[in-house]
């Protein structure tokens, strides 16, 4: 019999994070000291492809090199950064 299977038949309640008992607490004392790291949380995908498409051809480093931007909406981002650079130029 597995100590899952035992704590169920018993009743017994155990932090799903650390494993500790807990008797009649609603969280766990080892693990509210401790609380989850703050989530990163960026600009919506939309806004940052807009303004990578608004941005000068100095940002193209930036846009190859991000992890957010699938290779089809770098290379969109890539081309507003040309087409702004070429306007410029005429």
């Amino acid at each position: 019999m597995s100590q899952e299977e035992m704590d169920e038949i018993l009743g017994i309640t155990r932090c799903a994070r650390c494993g500790h008992r807990l008797n009649a607490d609603i969280e766990c004392p080892f693990c509210s000291l401790f609380p989850d790291p703050p989530r990163k949380e960026g600009l919506p995908k939309w806004i940052y492809m807009t303004a990578c498409f608004l941005t000068s051809p100095l940002s193209l480093y930036v846009i190859v090199r991000s992890d957010r931007l699938n290779v089809i909406e770098k290379a969109a981002a890539a081309s507003g950064c040309l087409f702004w650079s070429s306007l410029y130029l005429l």
